[in-house]
């Protein structure tokens, strides 16, 4: 067990659920693993949109928020994958297609990919 994660043991203690706090990805996952939410801010490239914050807890995405894009668009898209299991979304939105071979839901299911929730 690493510092880090001692140092955690008494919030866990608690049922303190949410750190925000930029972690390697070894120990990000080890404390989803226990219940504990995630968020995470992606600059997205190739889209209107210039980034995505979003959460994950559990593997389920509890917040999701565009920053620009086409506002009824992103809105809606953030609505939606809230409650959804990661791979479920990921496995809905990778791949659509709006300009440079990319959208803003192709983003987002690049950077769930990418954090490996």
């Amino acid at each position: 067990m690493t510092d880090f994660e001692e140092s955690c043991k008494p919030l866990l203690q608690k049922n303190v659920f949410f750190i925000f706090i930029p972690l390697p990805y070894r120990i990000k996952y080890a404390l989803i693993k226990r219940g504990i939410a995630m968020r995470t801010h992606y600059k997205t490239r190739g889209t209107c949109s210039r980034s995505i914050e979003f959460e994950v807890t559990d593997g389920v995405v509890t917040h999701c928020v565009f920053d620009g894009g086409c506002a009824g668009n992103t809105q809606a898209v953030g609505r939606l994958v809230i409650g959804r299991p990661v791979e479920e979304v990921i496995r809905l939105l990778k791949g659509i297609q709006c300009r440079n071979g990319t959208s803003c839901p192709d983003q987002l299911a690049q950077a769930l990919e990418k954090e490996k929730f």
